[in-house]
């Protein structure tokens, strides 16, 4: 290389692949490059211009301070602030603010998180595959399904083992699918044994190509609970079929309340308490997160001394998107009908009652090694003054859940955060911004670099920025 061209290099020093950057090049990681011989941060500073969320600054009770005398002052978050990692040395931002009358300091950086992952929440019914069985992308595993919630099937994304515990691809393809999602874009994915699923943060999930439109109202035997006075003197029997608890109208506690009369019509399944039945059919894209698509072959019998020709049957799934109504004949058969007009508001009520399915995606990570020297010279000082409720963790101006226990284990929800919030760095990790609010006094005791404190009316005036 000549000298000419020799001095057209620079070194990038922000993470552990010290990037050598041509003139006028970027990094792998996009987000520094050579500008005019100098490194420089390609992304804007990003300043949230509103009023950042009234639990920003936890400490300060309402009434502290002249009312609105700063409400509408600027945040500077973490997002395209740099990073100094490893952090021997001060964070990238260290800002000087008031609020209500309380001198504060705002930690701005960006944070390099090979411990960290993606809780993702999928508001369906449908069966999406086993407890444990891997999910892939690109036929590498990037994560696994965990226990379900109520309404909702849960995946865990990510973490240091697929980072970097396996193949080089798998970390490459986990980094970035995990990068995709925390960026609000989609991701389509493939489960052992069971569905393949398209994520996309605060959007409905699409389960084996089809869009899921409703969350369950609740189980089958909290939707008689809810529904049981509306279809009484209607209907005589209604069952709401569902792949956890399958209800049953006269059985049913609300039932009885009602006085209805027994009808005799006994589900498949393991009965829990009276009216309530587990297992009526395996899990599936059917009826209720089941594999049934003919409800009547989950009907085990119906006793001739308690039902009666002419009963009449109403059928339901959990969102109201599937409905049978059916009589029974001379032999007691079910034999199905129209649906009654009178029954119509019932099973649309039902639907009306059920929230739009959606994806939730939960960044989760551990705040700890050298992020904490940017902070502090001592560093358990901050993680103390956290747990202590003296600092308020931030990630792009949105307020993070802090685990209990030992560390800083956050958890933010990437669809409340600006757009674009990630980045990534290819050893593979991703970059998330991060942001920890004190009061000045405090940051001083717990021995910040106070040295390297600026006014936020410097960072403005001195820093490419942008707002929302």
């Amino acid at each position: 290389m000549t000298e000419k061209a020799e001095s057209d290099v620079i070194r990038c020093d922000a993470c552990p692949v010290l990037c050598r950057i041509r003139l006028g090049q970027a990094g792998a990681c996009d987000r520094y490059g050579n500008v005019g011989g100098r490194l420089a941060r390609l992304d804007p500073l990003v300043i949230q211009a509103a009023k950042p969320p009234e639990t920003l600054v936890p400490f300060l009770a309402a009434g502290d301070g002249a009312a609105g005398e700063d409400d509408a002052r600027p945040f500077v978050t973490g997002i395209g602030a740099g990073t100094t990692y490893p952090d021997y040395k001060p964070a990238p931002f260290i800002v000087a603010g008031r609020h209500r009358g309380v001198d504060t300091v705002t930690v701005v950086s960006e944070g390099i998180f090979s411990y960290c992952g993606l809780k993702v929440k999928i508001d369906t019914d449908r069966f999406l595959g086993p407890e444990q069985a891997a999910v892939r992308v690109e036929g590498e595993p990037i994560g696994h399904v965990t226990t379900a919630e109520y309404g909702s099937q849960m995946l865990s994304l990510g973490g240091v083992r697929h980072l970097t515990g396996g193949s080089k691809k798998e970390g490459t393809v986990t980094c970035e699918a995990l990068l995709k999602l925390c960026n609000k874009q989609p991701v389509t994915m493939a489960i052992d044994g069971g569905s393949t699923v398209t994520v996309q943060a605060d959007r409905p999930p699409v389960v084996d190509g089809k869009l899921e439109r409703r969350m369950r109202v609740g189980c089958g035997s909290a939707t008689i609970g809810m529904f049981a006075k509306q279809w009484a003197g209607k209907v005589d029997e209604v069952i709401v079929v569902d792949d956890h608890i399958t209800g049953v109208l006269t059985e049913h506690q609300a039932g009885r309340f009602l006085d209805l009369r027994p009808a005799g019509i006994r589900v498949r399944g393991r009965k829990s308490t009276p009216g309530r039945y587990f297992q009526v059919a395996e899990p599936g894209q059917g009826w209720g997160g089941t594999d049934v698509t003919d409800p009547l072959t989950i009907i085990d019998r119906i006793d001739p001394k308690r039902a009666w020709p002419g009963l009449r049957l109403l059928m339901v799934s959990t969102t109201g998107e599937d409905a049978l109504y059916a009589v029974l004949d001379e032999k007691l058969r079910p034999e199905a009908r129209p649906l009654p007009e009178t029954l119509r508001p019932a099973v649309e009520r039902i639907a009306e009652n059920c929230e739009p399915a959606l994806c939730s995606v939960v960044f989760m990570a551990g705040a700890g090694g050298s992020l904490r020297s940017g902070v502090t010279e001592n560093p358990v000082k901050l993680t103390r003054a956290i747990k202590a409720g003296r600092v308020t963790v931030t990630c792009g101006g949105v307020p993070c859940q802090i685990w209990p226990g030992g560390g800083i284990t956050l958890m933010v929800d990437v669809a409340r955060m600006p757009d674009n919030s990630f980045g990534y760095v290819p050893t593979p990790a991703l970059v998330a911004p991060i942001e920890f609010t004190l009061t000045r006094a405090d940051y001083a005791a717990l021995g910040g670099h106070v040295d390297s404190v600026v006014a936020l009316e410097q960072v403005l005036a001195e820093t490419k920025t942008v707002g929302p």
